[in-house]
């Protein structure tokens, strides 16, 4: 099992929904500035920045400088790593339910 010490602040950052658009907006188009990052959204870039904060701090995501401006991706290893984890707990619901399913058809 994935080490739960860092889970909490992976699952806290994606249980946003503006974050979950980031991170969905990241996949999709790659690196991307403030400016990329706020085109089309209602939001501003001062909460996109703070949003991006939250998600830097758990790992989510990392910035770089090119020339005036900070360039956004996804660290993949930490997503794969939350990917990783909810299988397991998937796979932990479904041994449950098995378990609970023979013992209501076997009594």
């Amino acid at each position: 099992m994935p080490h739960r010490k860092g889970s909490a602040p992976v699952f806290a950052a994606l249980g946003d929904e503006t974050r979950l658009r980031l991170i969905y907006h990241l996949c999709n188009c790659g690196p991307l500035s403030i400016t990329g990052l706020t085109t089309g959204s209602r939001v501003t870039r001062q909460a996109i920045t703070k949003h991006l904060r939250v998600m830097e701090r758990a790992g989510l995501v990392r910035s770089s400088r090119r020339g005036r401006e900070s360039v956004w991706q996804l660290e993949h290893r930490r997503l794969e790593y939350a990917r990783r984890h909810l299988e397991l707990i998937s796979r932990s619901w479904d041994d449950a339910l098995g378990r609970l399913r023979n013992l209501v058809e076997h009594d």
